[in-house]
């Protein structure tokens, strides 16, 4: 006869800890994104207003793969969405001329505009959910947050 495997008792509850955790922030990302996807402006959808955002953050141009690799995407992903920006004339597209494979994306002064108006869209909406949090706790949470990001940033590549 076999004896068990010897396990850590602390095994389980860590289990559950990570899985109410994994829930909470799946949960709450589902609900924001929804929160947000009805205030931003009509047509735009939170991955066009995501890579407008980092382009308007950044304030310099990024490669197609260069963006793909930031919001851990498809290059195929990337370029579709990139289509829809210049097709509303919200970024600009040219040539690299040093490398004709190679593509540069800025951002637009229509694609700003729209940016910051849908930000003034939703800022109000989640700035309500953290007074009623509370700025400390919310403060207080977010190392926490970002060590997540990082560690899972660092599975994924």
């Amino acid at each position: 006869m076999t004896q068990p495997a010897t396990r850590n008792d602390k095994q389980p509850s860590t289990d559950r800890l990570a899985a109410s955790l994994f829930a909470e922030v799946l949960i709450a990302d589902q609900l924001s994104r929804n929160l947000i996807s009805k205030a931003l402006p009509r047509g735009m959808q939170i991955s066009h207003f995501s890579v407008l955002n980092l382009l308007a953050h950044v304030n310099e141009e990024r490669t197609p793969a260069q963006l793909a690799q930031a919001f851990h995407v498809t290059r195929g992903a990337m370029t579709n969405t990139l289509s829809r920006l210049e097709w509303a004339g919200h970024i600009h597209i040219r040539p690299d001329w040093d490398d004709a494979r190679r593509k540069f994306v800025s951002i637009s002064r229509a694609g700003r505009a729209a940016r910051d108006t849908a930000i003034a869209a939703f800022m109000p909406l989640i700035a309500e959910v953290v007074r009623d949090i509370g700025a400390d706790r919310v403060r207080g949470a977010l190392p926490v947050l970002r060590e997540l990001r990082v560690r899972l940033e660092g599975e994924a590549d």
